[in-house]
């Protein structure tokens, strides 16, 4: 097997296309911190500050649907340990407040709130617990496992688990807890078999930050990783090594996938990064940063740079201390799915016309768009040249994505347009992936050129929809990928 083969044998998993085919997906942070106007609780709080009064999940959840989302992470549990379900682990959980008299619980509102729109439900079930005595002690993974497994098994459907790594017990004068997280893959994948595991855990890395910014070229086949401290496995027995602990983990390197860059590894993975940012400064809410709200720009900027950079998007939205989204948080998630709706509305569908001069029969546009797979040619070529046909329209994006069954294999593309015989270039790219949106001039022109000019061997074509003008156009200032 040459290196080309051995990085094209890196494909996804069955739960990690699930994800990727939703691509844009909610966080929602709500605990007893909304109450105390912390981002951070010590397990301490007084419980009965917490009574979201006019609560409503399917507000959530009708927001949510209208900005495109696909689902809903819940904070279960945050640092603080404060559970919102009836959980039999502790009694610092929602059993224990004035809401619904001690009876509610937001875990299962919420996943019938889902399921009513045709939402995913996600799971974020921190591993740091301020309030448990046990943390610290080798008794704390059961406890912690408990609570896991009656998230898993309580609540239908759970299409994510989302770990943070955090471990902060020399804030509270604890041990530090060693957290098992096979054991946690394990169990999560036990009760729920479809779960996508994300964040420190082996389908879906960080990103590297938290202000929605996404690589230029993000690659999905990655060095082996140990997902649980998000580290390049081989990385500690390099003799680069401190270079890599002076980073502090490997995910902020801005290359992480391209053949020179793997060229000093032997083992690889399918690992897609995940964007992940608060549309406010806060991941809770806190009335003083109503004024903080992204702008429609910005968050059409991230959207197009992250899913439109093959990554996946995850947008926090807080809920107030009524149990409510704020009403511009919730405009503002209007917009968006507007303007998503408006560009997938005005995509036109064009006619296979052929590749280096070839005809591929039984492969026209319409085949790709149902999901067929398109590859130009068996044989290696240095470039690949796809055609596209349709009636005179003005254009200004085009949306493809590869068949990943057959790994991430473009490197380099160009898009052209022939304007009276002569080429004009609209748009020159890195990868594709799962989605890449490529957002260019404004051009009238009746046909459009894909010239994939460097691939790990022949590439694979699962999409390609041409839109014409009309969808979001980025203000200037930073650019979109």
């Amino acid at each position: 097997m040459d290196r080309l083969d051995l990085y094209n044998s890196a494909v996804p998993n069955a739960r990690q296309k699930i994800v990727q085919d939703m691509r844009f997906y909610a966080f929602v942070h709500f605990s007893i911190n909304t109450f105390t106007n912390k981002e951070w609780g010590n397990g301490k709080e007084n419980l009965k500050r917490f009574n979201p009064k006019e609560l409503d999940t399917e507000q959530w959840c009708r927001a949510v649907k209208a900005a495109e989302m696909k689902g809903i992470i819940l904070t279960a549990k945050h640092h603080d340990g404060f559970c919102l379900w009836q959980t039999k682990t502790t009694e610092h959980s929602i059993k224990n407040t004035p809401y619904k008299n001690g009876k509610g619980d937001i875990v299962a509102e919420l996943a019938a709130a889902c399921k009513k729109y045709g939402l995913k439900l996600g799971i974020y079930l921190s591993p740091w617990d301020r309030n448990s005595p046990c943390y610290g002690t080798d008794g704390y993974m059961d406890f912690y496992i408990g609570q896991l497994t009656e998230l898993m098994t309580g609540y239908g459907d759970i299409f994510m688990l989302w770990l943070d790594g955090a471990c902060g017990a020399h804030l509270d004068g604890k041990q530090a807890q060693v957290y098992d997280f096979e054991r946690i893959y394990k169990t999560a994948l036990k009760y729920q078999p479809n779960i996508a595991l994300s964040n420190c855990a082996p389908d879906i890395r960080w990103v590297g930050n938290e202000s929605g910014k996404a690589r230029k070229s993000e690659w999905n086949v990655v060095p082996k990783f140990d997902s649980a401290a998000q580290n390049i496995a081989d990385a500690q027995k390099d003799g680069d090594a401190e270079k890599f602990k002076k980073r502090c983990t490997d995910v902020f390197l801005d290359d992480m996938g391209s053949r020179e860059f793997l060229s000093g590894y032997k083992e690889f993975v399918w690992y897609p990064a995940e964007v992940d940012v608060s549309i406010r400064k806060g991941w809770f809410y806190h009335k003083l940063q109503d004024f903080t709200v992204r702008s429609v720009d910005n968050l059409m900027k991230i959207y197009y740079n992250s899913v439109g950079g093959n990554s996946l998007l995850l947008l926090n939205i807080p809920p107030d201390k009524k149990g409510l989204f704020c009403a511009k948080d919730v405009k503002r998630l209007e917009e968006i799915g507007q303007w998503i709706r408006k560009e997938r509305e005005l995509k036109i569908s064009g006619i296979m016309y052929g590749y280096d001069g070839e005809t591929k029969e039984g492969f026209g546009v319409q085949n790709i768009a149902d999901g067929k797979t398109f590859s130009p040619s068996s044989a290696e070529r240095e470039s690949y040249d796809i055609v596209l046909k349709f009636d005179k329209s003005a254009i200004d994006r085009v949306r493809l994505s590869e068949n990943t069954d057959y790994s991430q294999r473009i490197e380099s593309f160009e898009l052209l347009t022939d304007l009276d015989g002569e080429l004009k270039s609209l748009y020159i790219g890195t990868v594709v992936g799962f989605c890449k949106i490529a957002v260019f001039e404004r051009t009238e022109t009746d046909n459009l050129i894909l010239r994939i000019k460097q691939s790990r061997k022949e590439p694979y074509i699962n999409r390609i929809e041409v839109c014409k003008v009309g969808g979001y156009v980025p203000k200037k200032g930073r650019q979109v990928l």
